[in-house]
């Protein structure tokens, strides 16, 4: 079974308003259908069931999905994300927990909002980490009532949420940042100071080219004068290791040698101290 469930649900690619209507004229499910619906998926794999599990709870999904109108996506788009979400709640639901589906699903349906918004609110994405997706939705919310914060509110949203003070402030200003088009729209009669105005292709510029082919012939002796340095033995197990093709094991050259395979693995790591100086950049 795949990670969603394929149901076959009411699309929202037509009138958003028409899908919530057909949405809010399906029936609830008292807690006996529920859970019968739910035993039945759980037990038996009936996929009508799950689909009737999944029908009976997308008008909650539209009014999650509300909540994150103000991020300036399409809430279609949301919508259907948060569907996403409420088949794996489904999937995933057991009915010997002994909560309702809406109260289990509120999480699932949000984390697929959260990583549409994520994937989409701007060109470069702006949180990545944990810390950064808590900051993210905190600090939208915060600045809804409160615009910037000072020194006291940073400190105190810190430590609510368990982060550096000076990750609230780089995050504050991600999200008053704004994306800068490369080039002037068209469309458009104003012009603008637009990276296309002043920003150069260096990709085939001459000189820079001499530059990197000079560079990397020089790597490649330097390579070669310091593998020449080495013992015969240790310039064939960094050979082996790190250029050929397919690269040797640990344990193949342990063979080869008759030697453990922590004591190729020193070897290597002692012939790397010897030509760390003699590459520039190497990192051993």
């Amino acid at each position: 079974m795949t990670n969603t469930l394929n149901l076959h649900l009411p699309s929202t690619a037509g009138s958003l308003d028409r899908y919530i209507e057909a949405v809010n004229r399906m029936p609830l499910l008292s807690l006996e259908r529920e859970q019968e619906l739910a035993r039945r998926f759980h037990d038996d794999g009936d996929l009508e069931a799950a689909r009737e599990l999944v029908l009976a709870h997308l008008r909650f999904v539209v009014k999650v999905a509300r909540g994150y109108a103000g991020y300036g996506l399409a809430q279609g788009d949301l919508v259907q994300e948060g569907n996403v979400g409420l088949m794996k709640a489904v999937k995933r639901f057991d009915p010997d927990v002994g909560v309702r589906l809406v109260s289990f699903a509120v999480h699932w349906i949000k984390a697929e909002i959260h990583e549409f918004i994520l994937r989409n609110w701007r060109i470069v994405k702006v949180a990545t980490t944990k810390s950064q997706r808590k900051l993210f939705f905190n600090l939208r919310s915060t600045r809804k009532a409160l615009g910037w914060m000072g020194q006291a509110e940073v400190d105190a949203m810190a430590d609510e949420l368990g982060v550096e003070a000076r990750d609230v402030t780089t995050m504050e200003q991600r999200l008053n940042a704004h994306d800068v088009p490369f080039d002037v729209n068209p469309a458009s009669d104003e012009e603008s100071y637009v990276p296309a105005a002043y920003l150069e292709d260096q990709r085939f510029e001459p000189a820079a080219n001499f530059e990197r082919e000079e560079f990397d012939e020089l790597r490649v002796a330097k390579l070669n004068d310091a593998l020449g340095a080495l013992d015969e033995r240790s310039r064939d197990i960094v050979v082996s290791r790190w250029l050929s093709e397919p690269k040797a094991t640990l344990h193949e050259l342990a063979y080869r040698y008759g030697i453990s395979a922590e004591r190729v693995r020193q070897i290597e790591k002692s012939a790397f101290g010897k030509m760390k100086g003699a590459i520039p950049g190497l990192e051993v």
